[in-house]
């Protein structure tokens, strides 16, 4: 692992060449009309959001969407469990990036006692079976794992706590993973067992330093996947055509939006 945090100035261009060919990736799978499914796993605060936020930020959100499902419902936990995962998967042309996944039965369910014994063994046995539908009928499965130590994660909660503008990324569940460090530990080390499969295997993203993270996720992404530049067909903006009569209506004062920007001129 590296000790040194790669620098801001070379993280950030590395940085917008990679979202460069993410863009390039979001056309090649509209044209092509593939089906992709990013699933980002990880402990809390080892950085998933942020590298989430990263790959997302220039490409269209009709093609590409982040997919964070908040609890199950009382009707959806009387479905099958992964019932409620298959409706968000991508049609043709789709990218789906998946903060969380179905893996939560894995994890927090697991060790909080949100599912019972019998459910956790029916997914280690059910959740390679469905990943390998997916991959057999077409879809591009990647899953990765962010690895955070537990010192870095006691830091980063400890500067959400004192930031307000990231109170909210902090919950009660959030903090009694420090409590439960071994226990998520051990829950993580038997769900690689199970679902760590030649058609969809895990790759383990060293999230120390959350720069490195970004860049080598991305760049490892998108070495995974054949993609190739898509050539679009050339635009033209047109010629405005003359004005034929038109008037704007009068602008009535109370409906603008006050320019509070010109406080920020003196």
């Amino acid at each position: 692992m590296a000790e040194d945090k790669l620098r801001r100035k070379p993280y950030e261009k590395e940085l917008f060449r990679l979202q460069g060919e993410l863009v390039k990736l979001q056309e090649w799978v509209r044209a092509e009309g593939r089906r992709v499914v990013v699933v980002f796993e990880g402990r809390d605060a080892a950085g998933k959001g942020g590298t989430i936020k990263r790959v997302a930020e220039y490409l269209n959100p009709r093609v590409t969407r982040i997919v964070a499902l908040p609890a199950p419902t009382e009707r959806e936990r009387t479905q099958w469990y992964f019932q409620r995962y298959a409706g968000h998967l991508p049609a043709a042309g789709e990218i789906v990036l998946l903060d969380r996944s179905w893996y939560n039965r894995a994890g927090v369910e697991r060790v909080m006692g949100f599912c019972t014994q019998e459910e956790y063994a029916r997914f280690l046995h059910q959740c390679p079976i469905f990943e390998r539908l997916l991959v057999e009928d077409g879809i591009l499965l990647r899953k990765y794992w962010f690895s955070v130590s537990d010192e870095e994660q006691e830091r980063r909660f400890r500067a959400r706590l004192a930031d307000p503008m990231r109170q909210w990324k902090l919950s009660p569940m959030d903090l009694e993973s420090v409590t439960r460090w071994e226990e998520y530990s051990r829950a993580k080390d038997e769900m690689l067992v199970h679902t760590d499969i030649p058609e969809a295997p895990w790759y383990e993203v060293e999230s120390e330093d959350k720069r490195r993270a970004r860049i080598n996720m991305i760049s490892h992404l998108l070495s995974t996947i054949p993609y190739h530049e898509v050539k679009r067909t050339p635009l033209e903006i047109p010629e405005r055509p003359e004005a034929a009569g038109y008037r704007r209506p009068p602008r009535r004062p109370e409906t603008i939006v006050p320019d509070a920007a010109a406080l920020l001129d003196g």
